[in-house]
């Protein structure tokens, strides 16, 4: 998995890292890779049942004549306009479908062009606007009465106006009105989101030939799958299929206990594994000798005792991949751990590279280097303890002293680094906190005032001239609870603005920019903090104060965080949208990806809904609003052009301002939970600013012991011959660096004078200089 592209013609050898690795596989050159290779629930279409579902008995053979008596059987309410009207639309339909080879109306629809993957729609057959939607309503009738079984293309190719309601009609299926009236009484879904939820049940019956009772984990996520695969899930376009379609149907059924206990609740928790046994992390590497891959499924079991996953997964990675199967490779004669100097200085060259491409140099040796050699001395000390178990393996580690030299000097460059990066996102970080401030209050007055507007009207707001948008969808949203979504058209441009969207968007950007810089908490304990997380403490005079509890995640260490002013607004404003209109904080479940595991259902704060599906925002989109933000930024502003935010740099820019700003380490250390001081100093030494001040102090003692004389005001005549000074030390090719008050010793023959200070850009003159030199030396030898 490489980043970017790569000339394998050269003979550069390029270096990766783990981190470069997992970064390439969000390449462009990755988007075809499905995100989940593996599911716990298998898709698999809904078995054939003995009974086919036939409302209206068996109609496969059924005459023209019979099924237009039905329908007017049907609409025996409807005018006689409409009923003359489907009747047309069902001798236009069926008529066409007689043409082609088959026994029954089934195997005519197959036989046709409207039902392959490339389907045509049945509004082909018409002329006129009158005969599409009888032909439409005609074979949504058919579909109803279960004369058809259509493929999920060809019924999605044709576009019916209101399928699920009328569907459920023809169906007479208890268990289907009673999905329909939980449908109708969720309090978290709008009518836009009811109906696209009755919609995918219902479409997957028809798609399926099956029967409510009949719809199964696996029929429904069959139907989810095939929408994607096809790109016909709601929402979903050219340029992003990732969608997958009954997200939410899925969670209904799980709620109303039509799926039985156990299944997963989500689309997605369906396609992951959770976290594997030690056994299987091991045997993802096919180890062959057969004791020594024991030895190390008993040590990873050891040590899971006290690491996390991630942990677990990276160690047996190194263990088992990166150590013993390579010395299988080398070595197949290999029984034990007693590695000869000929098999380790081999190892050792082989760890330089990548196992799948010798090209890429590995960067993070030491790391495997350290954790082989972290496996023998617990081995040693383990054999202490329990000699039956361990003794035998005991051998002295392979891995000697000199070659982990360096590996404090690579941690220092590291931190350096870090430091740096610190430094220098410091005077940044004010204008993205201003970027995110005026774009989430410009894009929410320009909501308010579309909002206040009529569907069709022209605004104006800040110079600029608005349209609201007026199609027929928002007209008929108007009719809904809701009321239509605010959009507007800028005159200047032609975009249409969703600011609906774009003012949720804004709100998410600047709460949790504002969060993280007030708090300096972890991204995995933004994304987990709860409405459960905001606690009251009243100190011994009455004063009662804001606290924020923030869960355990790197240390297992839960710890308390007084909220400032800032933090607490942040805060309250989050609860505030959570809880508009008097509505509780939703209960939802939040998957760890360090942990592979899903939550309890929690009220999460930084839960959002897009589309139809309520989720916990993941650490993967924190990072990338950091990154949409940077980039916009980047546009006006030259200093983000190569600096971006990272999650991590509010943490660090949290600890330098805490501690240089007065407060304890020690207690810097407790609100970041850290459990060594100088993880602590590590994140403050970056200004120094001990020091500074320290050294600011030297210099007013030093001063004001000197006489008073010496610091007289200085009179325009010294100012002048100040800065005139600085005006002869302007040269040609650059600057003269003689102190202050000194004459030119060169009589300002600056090419030989060693004070020059010579730009960069002036270095062709001075080449150009030299060859001058270089050609009036010749002549003169010459003459």
């Amino acid at each position: 998995m490489q980043t970017g592209s790569r000339d394998t013609s050269s003979s550069v050898v390029e270096t990766y890292t783990i981190r470069d690795r997992r970064r390439s596989y969000r390449d462009s050159e990755r988007k075809d890779t499905p995100q989940f290779v593996s599911t716990v629930v298998k898709p698999a279409p809904a078995p054939k049942p003995q009974n086919p579902p036939a409302p209206f008995g068996d109609l496969s053979r059924a005459e023209i004549p019979e099924l237009c008596g039905l329908a007017t059987q049907i609409l025996h309410d409807a005018s006689e306009g409409r009923r003359e009207k489907r009747r047309a639309g069902i001798r236009m339909l069926f008529s066409h479908l007689a043409a082609h080879p088959g026994e029954t109306w089934q195997e005519r629809w197959e036989a046709s062009p409207f039902n392959a993957e490339d389907a045509l729609s049945v509004s082909t057959l018409a002329c006129t606007r009158f005969q599409t939607s009888g032909v439409t309503s005609a074979l949504k009738m058919a579909f109803g009465q279960r004369i058809i079984q259509p493929s999920l293309p060809g019924f999605r190719v044709n576009r019916f106006s209101g399928y699920a309601e009328p569907f459920r009609l023809l169906q007479n299926d208890p268990m289907l009105d009673e999905f329909f009236r939980v449908v109708d009484a969720h309090t978290r879904l709008n009518s836009v989101h009811k109906h696209r939820v009755k919609f995918d049940v219902t479409c997957a019956l028809t798609t399926q030939g099956i029967t409510f009772q009949h719809l199964t984990p696996s029929a429904l996520l069959h139907y989810s799958v095939e929408n994607k695969r096809l790109g016909l899930t709601h929402g979903a376009c050219n340029q992003n299929r990732t969608r997958f379609a009954a997200r939410v149907a899925r969670e209904v059924l799980v709620e109303m206990g039509h799926f039985r206990e156990g299944t997963p609740h989500t689309v997605r928790s369906c396609f992951q594994q959770g976290q594997h046994s030690v056994a299987a992390l091991v045997d993802r590497y096919r180890i062959e000798n057969a004791a020594v891959r024991q030895l190390l499924i008993d040590y990873l079991a050891r040590r899971k005792a006290d690491t996390d996953y991630t942990t677990l997964d990276g160690l047996a990675r190194k263990l088992a991949a990166n150590f013993w199967a390579v010395i299988e490779r080398i070595a197949p004669e290999q029984k034990d751990l007693q590695l000869s100097s000929e098999v380790y200085e081999q190892w050792l060259a082989e760890l330089q590279h990548w196992n799948s491409d010798k090209s890429k140099v590995r960067q993070d040796k030491a790391s495997i280097l350290l954790a082989v050699r972290g496996f023998y001395i617990d081995i040693q000390s383990w054999s202490v303890a329990e000699p039956e178990h361990w003794a035998q393996w005991v051998v002295p580690c392979p891995v000697r002293p000199r070659d982990l030299k360096g590996f404090k000097q690579r941690r220092r460059e590291i931190n350096r680094r870090m430091a740096d990066r610190t430094r220098t996102r410091q005077p940044l970080l004010p204008v993205l906190v201003q970027h995110v401030e005026s774009r989430h209050e410009h894009l929410s007055n320009l909501r308010e005032a579309a909002r206040s507007t009529s569907l069709g009207a022209y605004f104006a707001y800040q110079g600029r001239s608005y349209k609201r948008s007026n199609s027929p969808e928002d007209r008929r949203r108007l009719k809904t609870p809701e009321g239509p979504t605010v959009r507007a058209i800028d005159q200047e441009t032609g975009k249409t603005v969703y600011l609906d969207q774009a003012e949720e968007r804004a709100f998410w950007d600047w709460a949790v920019i504002e969060v993280l810089r007030h708090s300096g908490i972890r991204i995995e304990e933004l994304t987990e903090l709860t409405h459960l997380s905001i606690r009251q403490y009243q100190r011994p005079n009455g004063e009662t104060i804001a606290l924020l509890v923030v869960a355990p995640s790197k240390n297992d260490r839960e710890r308390v965080i007084p909220m400032s002013p800032d933090l607490f607004h942040a805060v309250a404003q989050v609860i505030r949208r959570q809880t508009k209109g008097g509505r509780p904080i939703p209960f939802l479940r939040r998957y760890d990806h360090q942990e592979r595991t899903w939550s309890e259902p929690m009220p999460f704060l930084l839960q959002r809904q897009i589309g139809t599906v309520h989720s916990v925002m993941s650490p993967n989109t924190v990072v990338r609003i950091l990154a949409r933000r940077c980039a916009e930024i980047a546009q006006t502003n030259r200093d983000f052009e190569d600096a971006t935010f990272t999650p991590h740099d509010f943490r660090r820019l949290f600890a330098t301002e805490v501690v240089n700003g007065g407060l304890p380490i020690h207690i810097g250390a407790a609100l970041l939970g850290h459990l060594n001081l100088q993880t602590t100093q590590g994140y403050v030494a970056v200004f120094a600013e001990d020091i500074v001040g320290h050294y600011q102090k030297f210099l007013e003692n030093r001063r004001s012991q000197r006489p008073e004389d010496e610091y007289v005001n200085v009179t325009p005549k010294e100012w002048a011959e100040f800065e005139e000074h600085f005006d002869k030390r302007k040269v040609e090719l650059g600057n003269c660096a003689r102190p202050y008050g000194t004459p030119c010793q060169h009589e300002h023959a600056c090419v030989r004078c060693p004070m020059l200070q010579v730009h960069p850009r002036m270095l062709p003159r001075l080449e150009e200089v030299e060859r001058d030199l270089v050609m009036r030396r010749k002549r003169a030898e010459e003459e």
